[in-house]
């Protein structure tokens, strides 16, 4: 999916073509694809609130629909934000706890797989995300964990997620979202491969 102010649409396709999959530069139509992923940038400036506006977009609605029909669904940073505007995902991405911007690597624990999207172990990837931190109220955090919905948490939290969380996915775990970027770890000289398993 690529909205105005998407930034790492490029890469994702780059990756989706260097692994499995073929991805598409023609224009958006529903029957063409069975899968979808949501890239990093700033969907719409991030005006508001980071992803509000792309997740009431039109083409949404269809991902909306897709996802309760059980395609694989994937957001990545902004587009982990995106997932959760939509309610298609629980919990909120917050400003960080330090107000900064961060850009850096970090170490995630897998929590639990994903048979959808892969990324089936403890990986280090890099994050760069000014509103990251994960929240959930107390409730919901319960049922997550309850669930087996938390799909990785940080070794070294950068943001001041609850929980550690990096990633989540819904119950049947076809949509997932991390903020974690696996687009940008697909070789060592990007800084290692840890994000191949994801495509």
């Amino acid at each position: 999916m690529r909205f105005p102010g998407s930034n790492c649409d490029r890469d994702v396709q780059q990756a989706v073509k260097n692994s499995v999959f073929i991805s598409s530069d023609d224009h958006f139509d529903r029957n063409d694809y069975r899968a979808f992923i949501l890239p990093g940038g700033f969907s719409y400036g991030d005006y508001l609130r980071a992803g509000t506006l792309a997740a009431r977009s039109p083409a949404m609605k269809d991902v909306c629909q897709a996802a309760e029909k059980g395609w694989p669904v994937l957001g990545i940073c902004n587009g982990f934000q995106i997932l959760c505007e939509t309610g298609l995902l629980e919990g909120a991405l917050l400003s960080n706890h330090s107000l900064r911007f961060i850009d850096c690597w970090t170490h995630l624990k897998l929590e639990n797989k994903n048979t959808f999207w892969g990324g089936e172990r403890d990986v280090s990837l890099p994050v760069a995300h000014g509103e990251g931190c994960y929240f959930i109220f107390k409730e919901g955090l319960q049922k997550l964990r309850d669930q087996n919905q938390i799909w990785f948490t940080y070794q070294d939290n950068p943001n001041g997620s609850i929980h550690n969380i990096a990633g989540i996915m819904n119950q049947k775990g076809n949509v997932a979202g991390l903020m974690p970027h696996p687009e940008r770890a697909m070789s060592e000289w990007m800084g290692g491969c840890g994000g191949v398993g994801f495509f």
